[in-house]
């Protein structure tokens, strides 16, 4: 049975997000306790009708569902562990950002302490939290998603990626890994029309329609990655390769550090070696596939 619009909720952590989440929740009229483990977080929020709980098991007997929210995977597991037993019968989901072997983990102990368990990926900074461009990623207990899905919708529009629980925090990671790679990008070039004193603001706006119009063939490279015919180039791989030794030798002669950009050199490098060069770029992520640590921690 799904939960109603005002279900009570308790949100563990009160950092910045934490505290964004909680009061999404409380300006959508559900009744909520928060826990902290340093305290003194929770008063401005006690002031808008939050409970404070003075113990994380008083914390998460208040409500069916709770949401922890703290600083890592570690932190997660420091504060749950030892209340591992008031979780029974209770939904918990972790916005914690981790990653999808993390999550998995988590997901067996919740399931071995009697819970079921969400896992998320929160794409927003606080301030957009409860606004419907804050995008929140969901996978795990598909029981318990369409349970609180009403609560979800407090804190944004929530994506449901299915039951693996790993899954969200996967897609949480993809995202942020093109969003370094875009703020590389304009770093490095910010860096370079500055050693010209130009406005990185005057700057800016070329950046955001390049990028814009780059994006519009995201699409495609995407189809080729997925067949693995990358024989469709309008400018191939070899020829990119050449022209980026150019990048390169202006940003030395520019006085501008390469590391953000040296690596993809390296990378058009091994694929024009691996006989990619007439094709098209999309033809590098073949490259990047390694095997898998044996343990699927990455570290």
């Amino acid at each position: 049975m799904a939960a109603d619009n005002r279900s009570p909720v308790t949100v563990i952590g009160l950092g910045a997000m934490g505290r964004a989440l909680a009061g999404a929740f409380l300006d959508n009229g559900h009744p909520t306790t928060v826990w902290n483990r340093t305290a003194g977080k929770g008063g401005e929020l006690a002031g808008r009708g939050a409970t404070v709980a003075a113990t994380v098991t008083e914390a998460i007997t208040a409500s069916p569902l709770t949401v922890v929210c703290v600083l890592d995977h570690r932190a997660v597991r420091e504060v749950l562990d030892p209340v591992a037993g008031s979780l029974v019968g209770r939904t918990l989901v972790n916005l914690t950002n981790g990653t999808p072997c993390q999550a998995r983990e988590t997901a067996r102990w919740a399931a071995a302490h009697g819970a079921d368990y969400v896992d998320g990926g929160i794409m927003a900074v606080p301030p957009m939290i409860g606004r419907p461009e804050s995008l929140v990623l969901y996978s795990g207990s598909p029981e318990a998603f369409t349970a609180h899905e009403p609560a979800f919708g407090a804190l944004g529009t929530a994506l449901y990626l299915g039951a693996d629980a790993g899954r969200a925090s996967l897609y949480d990671i993809a995202l942020l890994s093109a969003m370094y790679g875009m703020f590389g990008g304009f770093f490095h070039a910010v860096a370079m029309v500055g050693t010209e004193k130009v406005p990185a603001a005057e700057f800016t706006p070329l950046v955001v329609s390049w990028l814009n119009a780059m994006i519009a063939g995201l699409p495609a490279m995407a189809k080729a990655v997925d067949s693995g015919d990358h024989s469709t180039a309008d400018s191939n791989l070899e020829m990119q390769a050449t022209a980026y030794v150019n990048l390169l030798d202006a940003s030395r002669d520019q006085g501008v550090s390469t590391e953000l950009v040296e690596p993809m050199r390296e990378l058009l490098d091994r694929g024009v070696t691996a006989g990619r060069g007439g094709g098209d770029i999309s033809a590098l992520i073949d490259l990047l596939r390694t095997e898998p640590t044996p343990n699927g921690s990455g570290r």
